[in-house]
């Protein structure tokens, strides 16, 4: 069976109403990046960091996954498909996915603050005053800017893996994240699924860019990827 590794960003959440910073109107809109998702900002004003980070929790319940999530999903009856996605939401996972790895942490999950192992899943407003079991503040599971990016190791590993990578709904600005897809072997095909895609050819490898929307670009490439089954067996 094949392994399809996936990097998603934030345009396959968009499609479920989950706005993205790099838009017009985006999330931030109103708000300096630095005060609501960095170190600093959450020293400066963690009241102001904890609201920001409920409304998206409020706002992440309310939201179903799309049919973009819901075709990777369903192709894991033939292909192993494992996802490496930058978005802190869990419409991947909601819409049946297995393997998921997330970058950049997760907003139904909080951690202490001291101890990074201490994690807890967490659905309703997260205050000022709720602590860990010693008695420390909680704060939001999310990589904030200026902070490691634990999980990109096991990111690489899993890239160096793939016989076909696919790239879905990301400027490719973000990184470490945007460096995963130089670790992909280069006889492994890359198809880039983004209504306004970035440039990316100096990769060695075959390259189809798809300038789609994640839904409209993963109907396309299950045809193609199915198609492949059917002809070569899995």
């Amino acid at each position: 069976m094949k392994r399809i590794v996936v990097l998603t960003g934030a345009g396959i959440s968009a499609e479920s109403g989950i706005k993205t910073f790099r838009d017009a109107d985006g999330l931030w809109e109103g708000h300096d990046i630095m005060e609501v998702a960095s170190p600093i900002g959450w020293e400066n004003n963690p009241a102001l960091v904890l609201d920001f980070y409920n409304k998206r929790r409020a706002q992440l319940l309310e939201v179903h996954p799309n049919e973009a999530h819901q075709i990777l999903a369903e192709l894991q009856s033939d292909f192993d498909v494992q996802i490496i996605t930058q978005n802190v939401d869990d419409l991947h996972e909601r819409a049946g996915s297995k393997n998921v790895m997330h970058l950049h942490g997760e907003l139904l999950k909080v951690r202490s603050i001291t101890d990074s192992e201490e994690i807890h899943h967490w659905t309703s407003d997260l205050n000022l005053g709720d602590l860990d079991k010693n008695g420390v503040q909680l704060r939001p599971h999310i990589v904030w800017f200026g902070e490691d990016v634990p999980m990109i190791e096991f990111a690489i590993d899993i890239v160096e893996t793939a016989d076909i990578l696919v790239i879905i709904g990301t400027s490719l600005q973000v990184y470490p994240a945007a460096g995963l897809m130089n670790y992909v072997d280069q006889n492994v095909p890359v198809y880039y699924i983004d209504p306004k895609p970035a440039t990316i050819y100096d990769l060695p490898n075959e390259l189809k860019v798809l300038p789609l929307s994640a839904v409209e670009g993963m109907k396309v490439l299950r045809e193609e990827l199915i198609d492949s089954v059917n002809f070569m067996g899995k």
